[in-house]
């Protein structure tokens, strides 16, 4: 079967308890272009948190430092909308494609992933978003 393909088994409904959160109640949740598939940053997210992006459809996080809900672009405009959102096999991280509006990083860059390691260096191939 193609990977997009869409299985013949009876759809269950989706219960946010049955992921598997770490010690503090968090899982990892990775944020991908939907129409590029470029990756755009990972973040934290609670079992309310994902309740609060399925109801909504922008995708908030927790953010550990300010230990509060995170709706992505709150403050800075640059919202992710969710478009579908993926469980691993081992039901302990998510994958979010998202409709991502500028840039996701904190930096002002498209992607947080703007560092390279090449032949032993870091090397930053990605500038801000003017």
């Amino acid at each position: 079967m193609p990977a997009d393909a869409t299985s013949s088994a009876t759809p269950a409904p989706f219960d946010p308890a049955t992921l598997r959160y770490d010690a503090n109640g968090l899982i990892p949740a990775i944020a991908q272009d939907h129409a590029s598939g470029e990756v755009l940053m990972m973040a934290w997210m609670t079992a309310e948190s994902i309740a609060r992006t399925l109801d909504e459809g922008i995708v908030t996080y927790w953010s550990r430092s300010r230990r509060a809900f995170w709706p992505k672009g709150a403050t800075s405009g640059h919202v992710q909308r969710l478009v579908e959102l993926r469980i691993d096999c081992d039901r302990d991280c998510l994958l979010l494609l998202v409709d991502q509006t500028g840039p996701a990083c904190h930096t002002n860059r498209r992607s947080c992933f703007h560092t390279a390691l090449r032949d032993g260096a870091e090397v930053v191939i990605a500038d801000p978003i003017a």
